[in-house]
């Protein structure tokens, strides 16, 4: 055990497969405190093994305990949720790539981070590998003289995704490193590729990055393939390094070839090849050594550092953009609306952006949706498949409209709204095709206030308002307005009880509510049996 680690508590949230390999590299380092599983069995398993280990089977019950970090190895699709709630306790995160699904949320967890002074990182695993940090250590060096060109293929024949496409499940490594070694962003980003075994999920993509100083990358991502390679190779104006994992020695090389001007004309130099080596540290041991060293050293301001939160979100906004030109039809037409898309937007190709409607940096319209003219949407929207967003509605910064859903005019969204699948919005109460009442002056405003969560299948009846931090069940028909923090359930709605804004159950003590998960106090009008302002 590193002495400098002793007495420090680490908790798991997640021992699956992955988990699995955190649970021992954490125990191997002597800081494994707790473990968090859902998997009742897995968890027995874990406490018959473990004996002197705290074991929960959700989150919720690990927060209340002195830990001094958090390890999460749960499935991507979680990350953000279980972030969020650890950070806002004011506790460090390590959290398995990707550390979110959008770079929205990433973002904001870099920004909790922050506020909260607190070390956040990303698994992305292969930084800490001692090839790469020794690739790194020559580029530094100067050995291969100016770097030009990456190149990276990640080559298997291996398990399809049903839900990630190759890029997404593949690349993230790749555009890692490449950060990594070039040290910028990227000024253009393109992919190309193919889906032959499902419809819009890609087997196989080539992502092509230009970086400033006139620096190219490419990446080659493939499950279709009928051997496993990965193999990075790195082209510098003096020399070339080359590594490949997939083989049984993982040697690292270094040639010396290029090309070189001689009396003005160019003339290949193939010099002799060296094998350089390197430290045979496990990168996981590495990774989680970093973690500590970072919480030890109260090192929540290393934004730019290794794997940080930082960088973790450049990594989202570059698959991303590829993402896009993945997706985009061939030879489309540019569109004039997207050519002047704020920081960080994305509409998909499939897509409508009516001229005069306008969406906020980094929000993201996807498949099939259609936004008319006069809309206005804030940032860090997600705006999910087949939504349509009708003329003149306002709609906050960092909501969420889920698939299927129609927002019509007279609805408004305040920030961070919630709108699950196939939600209902109306904004007429007597609505008859024979006599049509078409225009503002007969639509009822609906307005759903902020943090407000509307469940999937849910009905609004139109004319009311939507508390903040509400929550309104799946299939609900909301008829009446809805004061804030209420739980409602049913047809029509009534209200069963009050919830959190970050999603915990509210809990009567005397004048006040108290939320157990994150210790917020809510006051209460005695009047009007509502909830007021947090205290």
């Amino acid at each position: 055990m590193d002495i400098q680690n002793r007495g420090m508590k680490i908790c798991l949230v997640g021992a699956g497969r992955w988990g699995n390999n955190h649970l021992n590299t954490l125990k191997k380092l002597s800081v494994l405190a707790g473990v968090v599983e859902q998997d009742s069995s897995r968890l027995g398993k874990i406490r018959e093994s473990h004996s002197n280990l705290l074991t929960f089977n959700n989150l919720s019950q690990a927060l209340p305990c002195n830990f001094d970090g958090y390890v999460i190895a749960t499935p991507a699709e979680t990350h953000y949720q279980i972030a969020s709630q650890i950070l806002e306790t004011g506790k460090p995160c390590l959290v398995e790539k990707p550390l979110a699904l959008r770079s929205t949320e990433a973002r904001h967890l870099t920004e909790i981070a922050g506020k909260k002074k607190v070390p956040l990182m990303v698994g992305h695993l292969l930084l800490f590998h001692p090839a790469f940090k020794r690739i790194k250590e020559i580029l530094n060096e100067g050995k291969i003289g100016k770097l030009q060109y990456l190149y990276s293929n990640r080559l298997n024949l291996g398990t399809v995704r049903t839900q990630e496409n190759i890029l997404w499940s593949f690349a993230p490594h790749d555009v890692a490193i490449f950060q990594y070694l070039v040290g910028s962003r990227p000024m253009e980003v393109i992919s190309r590729g193919g889906a032959f075994i499902q419809n819009h999920i890609h087997d196989s993509s080539l992502t092509i990055l230009r970086y400033p100083g006139n620096i190219v990358g490419h990446i080659f991502v493939n499950w279709l393939h009928p051997f496993k390679e990965h193999r990075l190779v790195v082209i510098g104006s003096k020399g070339m390094l080359s590594y490949d994992d997939s083989s049984k020695q993982k040697e690292l090389k270094l040639y010396e070839k290029g090309v070189d001007f001689v009396r003005g004309e160019p003339v290949s130099r193939d010099g002799p090849t060296e094998v350089i080596d390197y430290e045979s540290t496990p990168p996981l041991e590495a990774e989680i050594s970093e973690f500590l060293t970072r919480i030890r050293d109260c090192a929540h301001d290393h934004q730019d550092g290794i794997a940080s939160g930082k960088s973790a979100v450049e990594v989202l906004e570059i698959l991303e953009r590829a993402t896009e030109g993945l997706l985009a039809e061939p030879n489309q037409v540019p569109d004039p609306a997207r050519s002047e898309l704020p920081e960080g937007a994305f509409v998909h190709p499939s897509s409508y952006l009516d001229e005069g409607a306008s969406i906020g940096a980094y929000t993201k319209v996807w498949h099939f949706s259609h936004i008319q003219k006069g809309a206005v949407i804030g940032k860090n929207c997600s705006i999910g498949q087949n939504v349509n967003v009708a003329e003149n509605v306002r709609i906050g910064s960092h909501v969420k409209i889920q698939n299927n859903v129609s927002v019509y005019e007279g609805v408004e969204l305040e920030d961070y709204v919630f709108c699950g699948p196939s939600m209902v919005f109306t904004n007429v109460h007597v609505p008859r095709s024979k006599y049509p009442q078409r225009g503002s002056k007969h639509y009822q405003k609906t307005l759903v206030r902020e943090g407000a969560s509307i469940g999937a299948n849910a009905t609004i009846i139109c004319g009311i308002t939507i508390g903040c931090h509400a929550f309104i069940g799946a299939g609900a028909v909301v008829t009446k307005d809805v004061p804030d923090y209420a739980v409602m359930i049913g047809n029509p709605a009534r209200r069963v009880g009050w919830m959190c804004e970050c999603g915990g159950g509210l809990f009567e003590d005397k004048e006040h509510f108290n939320c157990k998960r994150c210790g917020r106090v809510i006051s209460m009008d005695p009047k009007n049996q509502t909830l007021g302002a947090k205290q």
